[in-house]
């Protein structure tokens, strides 16, 4: 019987394009994820959207003199088109915008108040009573009470990272006008998240103390010790999806309580596109749910959702979280401010047909337990030295040798010696290593466990010297390139997770049947001999100095 799985990648938040920290820590090891999967032939639904509420969307729109709308409606179409251009394999990249997005995050917050789920609170909050609207936090700016940065938000300082309230800030101002704000009244909805925390403490600290990452529970163990509060779900903005109940006028949902929901209304799309039940993908037991998250969104996907869909009373909780650590960029922090980053959309302007090279760079390079660093030199190195050099390399000596001297006609193999069936046995287990790894969410080390398939392939051939036998020994010839091209298809089938543009070049290079999939090397090899080989072409190509100096460049400029 076929698993279910429903994945999900942290929406990307739409007040700017994407970059390689986003795609290190949640899309590119998501798409590895689902790409097994899918191999293995179980049943995958990936599901991603753009978030689109919330207060910094309207800050960016004032800035700009645009509407929200506008601000929205043009990253949404930069971050889908880079997603699609490098290759992410959603089934389905949604909205929060979208209609069936707000009437589902509606139904959540109304099922959720008649259940008496939620509980209300005045409080006096800052107001900005020359704009005649209550500020969010990130519409006070002052200066930090810890380092003194004058230009701290009232939720962030970005120059020394530390967490804050608009009303700890020194001297605060508001962001939109200038005036010192006061405080006014006001009534918000709050999930007391409080009731929650035996069975979050249940669920995760005992249930998952053992196939959970440390940097998770670590996390999660700290937010429960310190015990957890309520939190409001509603807010005083007009950007954002209508709170349904009477007294919710001119007031929003929170954006991290709709911004989650969106996987859900993202995947009822999805259902009713391709004339099928949502349900089972969020109800069903026998589903296994799993979400792929930067470590900034933690307590959102491990204590804050699932605290809503336990009040829900009918969803599945997920069967892991794997959130990565950040990725840091030549030595120091990605800074979108600073424009301190390497960008999706322009890379891809910048390195066409080289989305792999990137895939590849980020996963060996993941910031999967501690911060990581990208370097443009790496980046090059990675590039000459293991695909061009070991990859490439293999598979570009298999497919001019077995032209060589076989017209590209596969040769039947004589006998086997003990280095070709250690090599064969070696080939046979890989599936297995590299997809235990993958399922243990341990992409880094499956990533380089293929590879290492690359270099036993090279490794091989340079020990039997198959171009110094073919007069001599053309028997033993024939064996090494009946084996040799076991190997170059089993890097066809196990790099596609990691390199899925290479892996379908070389597939078509191998004329490989579509029904080759990732268990097919278990037991025996699929390439047949007299198959026919179809035409070479290189798969990768160096990097030279100067298109490394104009990244650098492009950096301090």
């Amino acid at each position: 019987m076929t698993k279910r799985h429903t994945i999900t990648a942290a929406l990307p938040y739409t007040n700017g394009p994407i970059h390689i920290g986003h795609m290190a820590g949640v899309y590119v090891p998501a798409d590895i994820y689902a790409r097994y999967l899918r191999l293995k032939g179980d049943e995958v639904l990936f599901i991603c959207g753009s978030d689109e509420h919330g207060v910094a969307i309207s800050m960016k729109a004032k800035k700009d003199g645009v509407t929200p709308k506008q601000v929205i409606d043009k990253y949404h179409n930069i971050i889908n088109k880079a997603f699609n251009d490098f290759g992410i394999s959603f089934d389905y990249y949604g909205r929060t915008s979208s209609k069936v997005h707000h009437e589902t995050a509606q139904e959540f917050f109304k099922a959720i108040h008649d259940k008496d789920g939620f509980e209300t609170q005045t409080s006096a909050q800052l107001y900005d009573a020359k704009e005649d609207q209550f500020l969010a936090d990130r519409y006070v700016v002052g200066t930090c009470p810890k380092c003194h940065h004058p230009e701290a938000y009232g939720d962030q300082c970005e120059s020394c990272g530390s967490s804050l309230n608009a009303t700890d800030l020194i001297e605060p101002k508001s962001a939109i006008s200038g005036e010192v704000p006061s405080f006014k009244k006001t009534k918000h909805w709050y999930l007391p998240l409080n009731r929650y925390e035996a069975f979050l403490r249940s669920w995760i600290l005992d249930g998952h103390q053992k196939d959970w990452k440390p940097n998770v529970l670590g996390q999660v163990k700290s937010w429960l010790d310190e015990g957890l509060k309520p939190r409001a779900v509603t807010r005083d903005l007009s950007w954002g999806i209508p709170v349904p109940v009477d007294g919710g006028e001119n007031k929003v949902l929170y954006v991290w309580f709709d911004a989650p929901i969106g996987y859900i209304s993202a995947t009822k799309e999805w259902a009713a596109k391709e004339g099928k039940d949502w349900v089972p993908y969020w109800k069903d037991e026998n589903t296994e749910l799993v979400h792929f998250i930067g470590k900034d969104n933690i307590v959102f996907h491990c204590i804050i959702f699932p605290a809503v869909l336990k009040a829900m009373g009918s969803y599945i909780l997920p069967k892991n979280v794997p959130a990565n650590e950040f990725l840091n960029l030549e030595g120091q922090k990605l800074s979108t401010s600073k424009n301190w980053a390497v960008w999706l959309h322009e890379y891809l302007q910048d390195f066409p047909d080289k989305q792999d090279v990137l895939r590849y760079v980020l996963t060996v390079n993941a910031p999967e337990a501690k911060d990581n660093d990208f370097t443009w030199q790496d980046f090059q190195t990675r590039n000459n030295s293991e695909l061009v050099a070991i990859f490439g390399n293999f598979i570009n000596r298999v497919m001019v040798l077995m032209k060589k001297y076989y017209e590209s006609v596969v040769p039947e193999p004589n006998k086997y010696s003990a280095i070709d069936n250690e090599t064969l046995q070696t080939l046979s287990a890989a599936p297995s290593k590299i997809g235990k790894l993958i399922e243990q969410y341990k992409f880094r080390a499956a990533c380089q466990e293929m590879m290492q398939l690359a270099r036993l392939g090279n490794k091989y051939l340079a020990d039997e010297e198959p171009w110094k036998l073919i007069k001599t020994n053309p028997k033993r010839v024939a064996t090494i390139m009946h084996i040799a091209i076991q190997v170059a298809a089993g890097l066809a089938v196990l790099s596609e997770p990691f390199l899925p543009h290479t892996a379908k070049k070389l597939r078509e290079m191998l004329m490989l049947d579509k029904g080759v999939y990732w268990n097919s090397f278990k037991d025996k090899m699929p390439v047949k001999s007299n198959h026919l080989l179809g035409n070479a072409s290189l798969l990768f190509g160096k990097i030279e100095d100067d298109a490394i100096a104009a990244q650098l460049e492009k950096l301090t400029s």
